[in-house]
């Protein structure tokens, strides 16, 4: 077992009834406690009410006022739908990047994003109090622009987004950033595709990106990893990313048995080698000695401690998942960062369903974050529909919970 303690608080309480509160803690200086949080109040589920910021100088002890962003923009044209997604510190220039996705609707559909998203990106010198660059993320070239932003990307035929909080980029040695995002796939008609017949239906996508010299990001794709539908029903979601020996980065992505539950619900992973730039054929994560794991289709992340551990977080079923469920329980592991598979007995379960909690209950859409001061891993997290029993309308109404894991010596 990996998390020797484990103790629960409320960070953020939710605003009213039927309101969810899901949001992240960053660090936005590379050393000091200086912290940034990110939050949006949801009441319905994919589509952001509105969003918040908040800066500490006292390693989260206290906060600033929360800042209101606007998540639901009108104008002539449609909505302006605009939410807060992940953030990284760069160590080597100590520039903070805060990760948007946002896309113009005509409506309340949330499936509208699949033609819609497109991704932007915010940088800061001076630890998220202002913002520098505030550009939507194009690939170089003449032939992009942000209406083809990527390489087989037309926004409004197919669009690319964040998965999830825990969709979090990584700083490579060399400098450069790997950020994790998911694209939907142009079918024969040249328009968004779903083979699998989910719910939705994306490939992963991870794009590279390099520093100019006026704070501005020079981006690429650097891999595209497909699924196969007959296999996961949604394709690869939601990807998180980590290092591995040998400069290698690792990719767990989540899939899905919607829609056919007959097969087998697991966590999908690939090796991506920088020197070779060759990716590996996605297959489903096991543990090191062989063996599988069911795990429901939900999103997961990956973490490297300060004590070199590579950590995983995210949810493991007793039993073969249906489609997104059951949520629960809550685990932390660690990955081998020679096979960068899951080590089975470090496995950790650091929240489950209580005693007179509902079946729906939702330990995901969590961002994870280790601690400066204690080491202590911090997992944010909204539980969702502890109390909503089955064949009932969701209420969303959810603090944000902040989990603290106390991890065990190495």
């Amino acid at each position: 077992m990996i998390v020797d303690s484990v103790r629960r608080e409320t960070l953020i309480r939710s605003p009213g009834p039927g309101a969810g509160v899901g949001g992240g803690l960053y660090y936005s200086r590379t050393s000091g406690t200086d912290m940034f949080c990110m939050y949006g109040i949801e009441t319905r589920s994919d589509l952001c009410d509105g969003a918040y910021t908040m800066l500490s100088t006292d390693n989260g002890r206290t906060w600033s006022e929360p800042e209101f962003h606007e998540a639901e923009i009108s104008g002539p044209d449609g909505i302006l739908r605009r939410s807060p997604a992940v953030a990284v510190l760069d160590p080597h220039t100590d520039r903070f990047v805060w990760f948007l996705t946002e896309g113009l609707f005509d409506g309340d559909d949330p499936l509208q994003g699949m033609l819609r998203y497109q991704l932007r990106y915010r940088v800061s010198s001076d630890g998220g109090h202002t913002w520098e660059t505030d550009k939507l993320m194009v690939q170089e070239g003449e032939e992009f622009d942000e209406n083809h932003p990527f390489p087989d990307v037309w926004i409004g035929r197919n669009s690319m987004m964040f998965g999830d909080q825990t969709c979090v980029p990584i700083v490579l040695p060399d400098g450069a950033l790997l950020v994790p995002t998911q694209m939907t796939p142009l079918g024969p008609d040249g328009t968004y595709h779903n083979p699998g017949g989910g719910y939705t239906y994306h490939d992963t996508a991870v794009i590279s990106g390099t520093w100019r010299d006026d704070a501005v990001i020079a981006w690429k794709v650097a891999g595209v990893v497909q699924g196969d539908p007959e296999r996961t029903t949604r394709g690869l979601i939601e990807p998180t990313i980590g290092e591995l020996d040998g400069g290698r980065v690792l990719v767990v992505m989540r899939g899905s048995n919607d829609a056919s539950h007959h097969l087998p619900g697991y966590r999908w992973y690939s090796i991506w080698d920088p020197q070779r730039d060759t990716w590996s054929p996605p297959q489903p994560w096991t543990y090191t000695d062989g063996g599988p794991f069911h795990s429901p289709s939900s999103c997961s992340q990956l973490l490297t401690h300060s004590s070199g551990r590579l950590l995983w977080i995210g949810n493991i079923s007793g039993e073969n998942p249906r489609g997104n469920g059951p949520r629960y329980p809550l685990v932390v592991a660690e990955v081998d960062t020679g096979t960068g598979l899951v080590i089975r007995d470090s496995v950790t379960t650091v929240d489950d369903r209580g005693s007179g909690e509902s079946e729906r209950l939702t330990l995901s859409n969590f961002h994870a974050l280790e601690d400066r001061e204690t080491g202590e891993l911090m997992v944010t997290l909204p539980r969702y529909f502890a109390d909503v029993p089955v064949g009932v309308p969701s209420d969303f109404t959810a603090d944000l919970t902040l989990i603290r894991c106390g991890l065990a010596a190495p």
